[in-house]
């Protein structure tokens, strides 16, 4: 696999640096982090993107910028072509801002509800590559299989979770981030819907 472009590595780069200086710094957390009050009564609204570049711990911040790494490459690509390397950021950034947003506006008056982590903007970057590659393999937990069936795995999982709510995970941005990756993508260049579907169809025409 090609190595991901210089947008997607300072991304990355971004993102650890600031990850790990919060990991000792309590402060620096409260000043980044998805906390409604803050915006709702402080109009903080960068909280909405600078809890992106924040993580609960280690494995947390892995997760996210590994999956960034390997599929972060063709959508800079992509982006890059149509539009220049502003618009790869400006759709990264995006993914930030609006997967964030729903969790605000439902919490929006809790002061005990905070929320951190690049995974609606992730989730956002693996959508849209499974848009453009729905036939190609991604490996998870050692299991390959096609993105498109991992795709519809994903939702159905996130969609469960988040009515469950039995866990600590922000499953309501990775849904939001997964939506806001396919429609921006469809609406950046209307020819990658035809295309999606033209490959869906391609393994049943060869057979």
């Amino acid at each position: 696999m090609a190595e991901p472009g210089i947008v997607t590595l300072l991304i990355i780069g971004v993102t650890c640096v600031v990850s790990f200086m919060g990991f000792s710094n309590q402060t620096l957390i409260s000043r980044l982090i998805l906390w409604p009050p803050a915006i709702t009564r402080g109009k903080e609204y960068w909280r909405l993107v600078s809890c992106g570049i924040i993580h609960a711990d280690v494995p947390h911040l892995l997760f996210n910028m590994i999956t960034l790494y390997f599929f972060g490459r063709l959508i800079e690509m992509f982006y890059t072509m149509q539009a220049g390397p502003l618009a790869y950021l400006l759709f990264y950034v995006g993914g930030l801002a609006v997967s964030s947003f729903p969790s605000w506006y439902e919490h929006r008056n809790s002061s005990s509800y905070r929320s951190l982590g690049a995974s609606g903007a992730v989730s956002a970057v693996l959508f849209a590559y499974i848009l453009l590659q729905p036939w190609a393999t991604i490996i998870v937990f050692v299991v390959p299989m096609p993105a498109i069936v991992y795709a519809v795995l994903y939702l159905g999982y996130t969609i469960y979770m988040d009515r469950q709510r039995t866990d600590y995970v922000n499953h309501n941005a990775h849904l939001w981030g997964a939506i806001y990756g396919i429609v921006v993508t469809i609406a950046f260049q209307w020819r990658v819907l035809p295309a999606f579907f033209a490959q869906l169809m391609r393994p049943f025409a060869s057979g």
